[in-house]
This record gives structure tokens, C-alpha cells and sequence, in this order.
């Protein structure tokens, strides 16, 4: 009898795990190995549906942008069931969090696509985060801030080790930034300023000072970070591995935001190294980016591919 409990706490799980964020929505299907806490990624998928688009001005999802994320997830129920996965998450955020609407959404999503849909706090989402971010990296040694850029709001998370300590989610994401401030195509630059500052004004209100200085690295996860590590060493196609643990100086966000800004929608989705369907809020993000770092006073950044994905499954293995 002890035996048998011993073999089913170690052994390995298939789970799978959605994201279903305001710009894009995500799914990893991984094997979690508990003695380890080792995740072998089996499917990775992610597709930009816009869930967000309009929630800044408007307060509600939109009917086009539900009927993107649902034709996204018949996709991957069919991945989910055809990988065996035996157990499921699906994480709804900010957008799902801001808008009116949102719990008739989620609960689609539960019904409909027999995902266990969670419409996590920014609380939850910074710890799932962070949990993420440190997975397969030894615990840091200094105090680590992790950056999450998303399409409604920007978590950062502060820890010490494998523990998170101030979490704190602000409004300011690339989809309700864009649609707040840039109205031009290619942005004009008081465009760019007022998202610059209204970016800065966010970020300086929700971050105590105290929290900042002892902070000395970070890592920054999400689709404007990994974009950005992409667009720097012109991969095509895109290749996690390039990707995972890449540097990012400040002053090569600045130069690859000075970049992209002077560029019209169609020039960036052309360029080498962007999804096309990130052009559209590229610019925002990284002016997030660049704000972010300046609150820390970092001079770079790391790059991580692991995030809520991992923690998420993680959590679904019993792990956290």
C-alpha cells in the first residue's frame, strides 16, 4: 500500500494549461515530473485574438473578439484531448477581470469547452508568474523582479528565491494603452510621449520606492519581451531556445522602440524576427518595457519563455 501511494505521488503528469489573456490567447500541453518539478513541453500554441479590444473605452467583450478566442479554443480542446492531458486550467485575466461581461464569458468557456476556467486576481496571476518565471532556474540569489507585460495590465512581482513577495498588477497593458493613446499610423511622437508618461505615472504610483531599490535583476516574460528578443537577432522563424534567457540591455529597447515607432503598421508586420499579429501594439509594449526598466533603474533585462503557462501547470501537478 505504501508503495502504491509512492508511485502515484512521483509519478509524471500530463496537464494542459490556457491562457486566455486581453492581446493573445495561449496553451501548453507539458509532462510535469514532481520529484524535479521538471516540465517537458509537449504542445506549445499561442494566437493574438484581441479578447481586450475595446474593454478600456467600452467595458464589455465584444462579440467579434469572444468568437476569436472561442474558434481558438476548438482548436485546442481537440490538441487537449488528442494529447491525453488528464488534467486542465484555464486562466482568464485582466480583460476578463474589467469587463462587464466577463463572468458570462468564462463560463462559456467552462461549458462550452469543458476547461476549468479560473478568472484569476492580479494576486493569483503575479504568483502563478512568478512561480512560472523561476521554474528550471535556481532560486535567485538577489532580489528578482519579474515583468509581465500583458494586453489589459502589467504585473511585477518581487521575490527572493523561490518565494514571491510584493505583487502588484497596474493598468497599463499594450492593447489599453494603444487604443488610449496612439491614433496615428506611424504614431506621432506626442502620441508616443503621453503613452510614455501616462506609462511612467502608472508605474511610479503602484511601485513603492521601497520595493524598487533593493531590487538588482530582471526577468521579463510574455509576448512584448520574447518579441522583442526575436526582432534583435532577426529570427525566422521564431526558435524558443534563441529566445529563453536572451539579454536584453536597456538601450537596445530604446533603439529597437525608436525603430518600430517610425515604421507604419504594414512595415511592421513585415518585419523580421514580429509576429505580424503583434504589430498592431508592438510600439506600446515596448515603451512598457522601457518603463518598466527605468522604475527598477535596471540596466537589462532577461528574457524568460516560461510564465503563467508554467506555473499554471505547475499547479495543476500539486507542485505549488
Amino acid at each position: 500500500m505504501w508503495l502504491a501511494r509512492d508511485l502515484l505521488i512521483w509519478a509524471t503528469v500530463r496537464v494542459a494549461v490556457v491562457d486566455i489573456g486581453t492581446n493573445s490567447t495561449r496553451l501548453l500541453i507539458a509532462d510535469v515530473d514532481p520529484p524535479g518539478a521538471a516540465i517537458t513541453e509537449i504542445v506549445r500554441r499561442s494566437q493574438v485574438t484581441r479578447l481586450g479590444a475595446g474593454v478600456d473605452s467600452g467595458g464589455l467583450l465584444s462579440d467579434e473578439a469572444m468568437a476569436r478566442v472561442f474558434a481558438t479554443l476548438e482548436d485546442y480542446r481537440a490538441q487537449i484531448d488528442s494529447h491525453g492531458a488528464t488534467a486542465n486550467m484555464a486562466v482568464l485575466t485582466s480583460a476578463v477581470r474589467d469587463a462587464a461581461n466577463g463572468a458570462s464569458f468564462a463560463a462559456h468557456v467552462r461549458e462550452d469547452y469543458g476547461l476549468d476556467a479560473r478568472v484569476l486576481s492580479g494576486e493569483e496571476e503575479a504568483q502563478l508568474t512568478f512561480l512560472g518565471a523561476m521554474s528550471g532556474r535556481p532560486g535567485a540569489a538577489e532580489p528578482t523582479v519579474v515583468i509581465d507585460i500583458g494586453g489589459g495590465s502589467t504585473e511585477f512581482i518581487v521575490g527572493l528565491g523561490r518565494k514571491a513577495g510584493f505583487h502588484v498588477s497596474l493598468d497599463a497593458g499594450v492593447v489599453r494603452m494603444s487604443e488610449r493613446h496612439i491614433h496615428s499610423d506611424p504614431p506621432a511622437s506626442e502620441e508616443l510621449q503621453a503613452l510614455a508618461l501616462d506609462t511612467r505615472e502608472t508605474f511610479l504610483a503602484g511601485l513603492p520606492p521601497g520595493e524598487r531599490a533593493p531590487v538588482k535583476r530582471g526577468i521579463a516574460v510574455a509576448g512584448t519581451a520574447t518579441s522583442a528578443a526575436s526582432i534583435d537577432q532577426e529570427l525566422d522563424p521564431y526558435d524558443p531556445a534563441k529566445v529563453h534567457g536572451y539579454p536584453l540591455p536597456f538601450a537596445t529597447v530604446e533603439l529597437l522602440l525608436a525603430r518600430v515607432a517610425d515604421m507604419d503598421e504594414q512595415r511592421r508586420r513585415q518585419l523580421v524576427g514580429l509576429n505580424p499579429d503583434r504589430a498592431p501594439t508592438i510600439v506600446a509594449g515596448l515603451i512598457l518595457l522601457a518603463e518598466a526598466l527605468r522604475a527598477f533603474e535596471l540596466e537589462e533585462v532577461e528574457v524568460s519563455e516560461h510564465d503563467i503557462l508554467h506555473g499554471g501547470a505547475l499547479r495543476l501537478a500539486g507542485l505549488a
